[in-house]
C-alpha cells in the first residue's frame, strides 16, 4: 500500500540514549492542536509526553507518533516492544517494526552520508510531506553535536529520537515533538536543512 501511494505521489508531481535527559511525566499542555491553517502549513494532532527515563526517547517518540493514529500505549509498554535497554534503542529499524506492527505504512530510511546527498535530502522532504499529509508522523534518530543543536540542548553530542509532526512548505520548516524537553523546548520548529543534517549517519521511520 505504502509503495503504491508513494508512486502515485511521485507520478503526480543505534545508538545511544539521550545523555542526562530530564525525567518527567506528561506535558501539562497536553495535546498539540491539529491542522493549524497557516499558509503552506500542516501540523498533526498528537498527544505529547516527555520521556520518562533518560533512555526512553525511542519509546516516547514512538508513542507520540502512534497517538496521531489514535493509538495510546505507555512508554513502558513500548520500551518492552522496542527492546529498549538502559543503553537506549539501538536502531531505527526497531521503531519501524513496532510502528508498522500497529498501523502498517512505515519503512526504515537510512541516511549514512554526512552530510546527506541531495537525493537523500529530496527523499526526506518527500517523506515528510507524504507522511504528514496522510497523518503518519515521522520518528527520526538523530545525532546532534554541540555545533548543531536544536533549541535548549546541552553543550555536548546528543544521541536521540524525536518525532516530526508537521511541515510548512512556504519556508521549508518542520515541526518537532521532542520528548527530551531540554530547556523546556517540547514542540518547536526547525529548518528542514537542520533536520537533514541531524539525522546522518542514522535514519528515520516514515
Amino acid at each position: 500500500m505504502r509503495s503504491t501511494l508513494l508512486a502515485l505521489v511521485v507520478a503526480a508531481a543505534a545508538v545511544a540514549p539521550v545523555l542526562a535527559a530530564p525525567l518527567a511525566s506528561a506535558n501539562p499542555a497536553g495535546v498539540e492542536p491539529a491542522d493549524v491553517h497557516v499558509q503552506g502549513e500542516h501540523v498533526l494532532q498528537i498527544d505529547y509526553q516527555v520521556q520518562q527515563t533518560g533512555y526512553w526517547c525511542g519509546p516516547a517518540a514512538t508513542r507520540i507518533a502512534l497517538s496521531a493514529r489514535g493509538i495510546y500505549r505507555t512508554q513502558a509498554q513500548l520500551a518492552a516492544e522496542l527492546g529498549t535497554t538502559t543503553n537506549g534503542t539501538d536502531w531505527i529499524g526497531q521503531v519501524t517494526r513496532v510502528l508498522s506492527g500497529y498501523v502498517g505504512w512505515y519503512e526504515t530510511k537510512e541516511m549514512p552520508n554526512d552530510p546527506p546527498t541531495q537525493a537523500q535530502r529530496d527523499l526526506l522532504w518527500r517523506d515528510v510531506v507524504l507522511n504528514i499529509d496522510n497523518n503518519y508522523p515521522i520518528v527520526a534518530n538523530i545525532v546532534a553535536p554541540a555545533n548543531n543543536h536544536p533549541p535548549g540542548y546541552p553543550n555536548y553530542t546528543i544521541y536521540h529520537y524525536f518525532t516530526v509532526i508537521g511541515y510548512n512548505d512556504s519556508n521549508m520548516t518542520v515541526k518537532i515533538a521532542d520528548p527530551a524537553s531540554f530547556g523546556g523546548n517540547q514542540i518547536y520548529w526547525l529548518t528542514f536543512n537542520q533536520l537533514a543534517t541531524l539525522i546522518p549517519p542514522k535514519g528515520y521511520s516514515a
